[in-house]
């Protein structure tokens, strides 16, 4: 049986959700929780592989076992796993799927924002970056338009990692106002180690005309990293939503789409 873990986590604290050498991760206390709960070893596939300190409002990942629990018994997994967990993790469901469904490659879209606090407030530095310079917000936008599609984005993506390719399919960028400064919503098949960071830090060079948009469209074309804008701060970024084919499922999902 395949069963998905449907959570979310404050990434404050953590080197990301993958297991790593030299640092706590969301997966290893959840597979540790599992284990526990179920009496059982437990090993999790996440929908992604969030950097450290980058946080996730909504979060999938699966597990497999020859168990077979009930509607009552996974309500109560739930329940002993969540007095288990630290305070920077919840689980909200864990239900039943095909055999087919993969918490990583069965997932059609992601969406991330990115919050950004363009006045001072002592209460909101845990979870937006504070950036002081004034930003053209519109022209902001008309650069990120030559985002949206399949292209290489390698000039967004950390070096050396262990992809096959940076192609990403890129759905839709862009910036929005609301009351406490700035949001960047993007939304992809697919994100590269570091890119939505990137991205964003590199946009901020636009909006504050230390280049052009024609210059940022070069930076995308170039395919070097070395081109792009900085890295902005891990702690505003958040993965908001996954996408999965409904059809997949066993039973309706909830609201997982």
């Amino acid at each position: 049986m395949r069963y998905f873990v449907k959570l979310a986590y404050n990434g404050t604290p953590f080197c990301g959700w993958q297991i790593q050498p030299n640092g706590l991760s969301v997966q290893e206390v959840l597979q540790r929780c599992f284990t526990l709960i179920l009496r059982q070893p437990i090993d999790l596939t996440g929908c992604g592989r969030t950097d450290a300190g980058v946080h996730a409002k909504l979060f999938f990942a699966h597990f497999d076992t020859e168990s077979c629990y009930t509607q009552d018994e996974l309500t109560q997994i739930v329940y002993k796993v969540n007095k288990f967990l630290p305070r920077e993790i919840v689980v909200y469901d864990v239900f039943s799927v095909t055999d087919t469904l993969h918490a990583r490659f069965s997932a059609i879209e992601r969406t991330y924002r990115y919050y950004l606090a363009t006045t001072k407030n002592p209460f909101n530095y845990s979870y937006r970056y504070f950036f002081t310079s004034s930003l053209d917000v519109k022209i902001m936008n008309d650069a990120a338009l030559y985002l949206v599609g399949n292209k290489d984005f390698t000039s967004f993506s950390k070096l050396h990692t262990q992809t096959n390719n940076n192609y990403c399919d890129l759905k839709t960028a862009f910036w929005k106002e609301d009351e406490e400064g700035l949001v960047f919503e993007i939304t992809a098949n697919r994100f590269l180690r570091n890119m939505v960071r990137a991205v964003v830090g590199t946009l901020l060079w636009v909006g504050s005309n230390k280049i052009s948009i024609d210059e940022f469209k070069n930076i995308l074309l170039q395919q070097d990293r070395c081109k792009a804008g900085f890295s902005v701060p891990a702690h505003a970024l958040f993965l908001e939503n996954i996408r999965y084919p409904i059809d997949n499922f066993s039973s309706d999902g909830g609201d997982i789409i």
